[in-house]
């Protein structure tokens, strides 16, 4: 005999989902369809039906910490066939959405990054941050800050000193890893929670080696893109994504090579053009541009399928970094050295809120659903 199950709808929890890109759950009259055409939901307790229904419901408990959300990769086949237009895809998105605010701290700051209204503070801060402590510095005698600086062949180090960002950024980096760290502890507790209950493991506690081995196997998966490439309808949207993932790969290695440059090795740029990192940097940089490019045009492409505020920030962001990147580069190779400065300081402006706001933000889906991914590789649910 199945456990009862005393039905407890959270209508702000359905506002939120609707909020968030996922009104269109209200159209969903459970036919199934969704489940039956998703090519990598798994056989037993497969998605997003289920998900739907609890949607619909408002059964927040049995959403928030559910694995089979990040599972989905919101390919949007399911929205193409269904034939109701609930945009199975566009809810459990919203879902998602819905589970990072849950699990991130602060929640108001969360709730902040989801709201259009909200984006010229959330910019505002960094530059205020980099112009506060630079002028402090300055008062001091720390020359870090150089509205002016004098001489020919300048870089932008010689307007904003790459110590003064580095200062800046650290602090900035660790402190949304800490946040991860916070909210993935829960998500994974609640996720184990709720594979036992609904049946998905048989497994009591979860063993940290056997899961970190889970980990490391499903790393070339999300690397190659394997389980999106699995979808039909929407299979050339995975390119966009790879470029993107690359673009950010190549760029944080180019990134902690100048840093240790820099301070392990004390060797300053700028960087002669025909240095590999350099090239690597180049390269990263094109493919970023490329790949939000092509995520701007399937977003325009779809007609079918809603893309919320939560989608146009993670796009806006990827154009916004690569441009201002390569601008500030070719302005300064241009002789345009103030100009390139200016964009430069645009550009930390970006790398900044792509630091600080990635656990609160779309982007955060890299890091809840490697995890999902990884647990389910361990529980052995296929």
């Amino acid at each position: 005999m199945a456990d009862s199950y005393l039905v407890d709808p959270d209508v702000g929890f359905i506002k939120e989902v609707g909020r968030l890109g996922g009104a269109d759950v209200k159209k969903c009259f459970q036919c199934a369809t969704c489940a039956v055409a998703c090519p990598i939901s798994p056989d037993t307790k497969p998605f997003p039906r289920k998900e739907m229904i609890a949607t619909s419901w408002g059964l927040k408990d049995r959403l928030i910490g559910n694995g089979d959300v990040w599972l989905c990769h919101n390919c949007g086949d399911c929205s193409t066939l269904c034939p109701r237009g609930a945009q199975p895809g566009d809810v459990l998105a919203a879902v998602r959405a819905a589970t990072v605010i849950e699990y991130a701290t602060p929640k108001a700051l969360a709730r902040m990054v989801s709201d259009p209204k909200q984006l010229p503070i959330l910019l505002a801060i960094p530059a205020l941050i980099f112009l506060t402590v630079g002028l402090l510095l300055k008062m001091v005698g720390v020359d870090w800050l150089n509205f002016a600086p004098g001489g020919d062949h300048l870089w932008q180090a010689d307007y904003i000193s790459n110590y003064l960002v580095d200062i800046i950024m650290i602090p900035t980096f660790f402190g949304a890893v800490a946040v991860f760290a916070l909210g993935l502890k829960r998500f994974l507790a609640d996720m184990h929670a709720n594979a036992l209950k609904e049946g998905k493991t048989d497994k009591e506690k979860i063993d940290p080696v056997g899961f970190l081995q889970s980990l490391v196997k499903i790393v070339p998966t999300i690397l190659k893109h394997q389980k999106f490439n699995e979808c039909t309808d929407n299979h050339e949207r995975s390119t966009a994504h790879m470029m993107v993932l690359f673009g950010f790969i190549g760029l944080f290695i180019v990134t902690n090579s100048f840093f240790a440059a820099e301070w392990v090795f004390h060797i300053e740029g700028p960087y002669s053009q025909i240095n590999p990192v350099k090239w690597l940097a180049n390269i990263s940089g094109i493919a970023l541009l490329i790949g939000g490019v092509l995520l701007l045009k399937n977003r325009l492409a779809k007609k079918d399928q809603v893309s919320s505020y939560w989608d146009w920030y993670l796009v806006g962001l990827v154009l916004s970094l690569a441009v201002t990147g390569l601008l500030t580069q070719m302005l300064r190779l241009g002789g345009m050295y103030d100009l390139s400065a200016f964009i430069y300081f645009l550009h930390l402006i970006f790398i900044w809120a792509l630091f600080a706001y990635t656990p609160f933000s779309k982007l955060a889906h890299i890091v809840y659903r490697t995890v999902a991914m990884a647990y389910q590789e361990y529980s052995g649910r296929t």
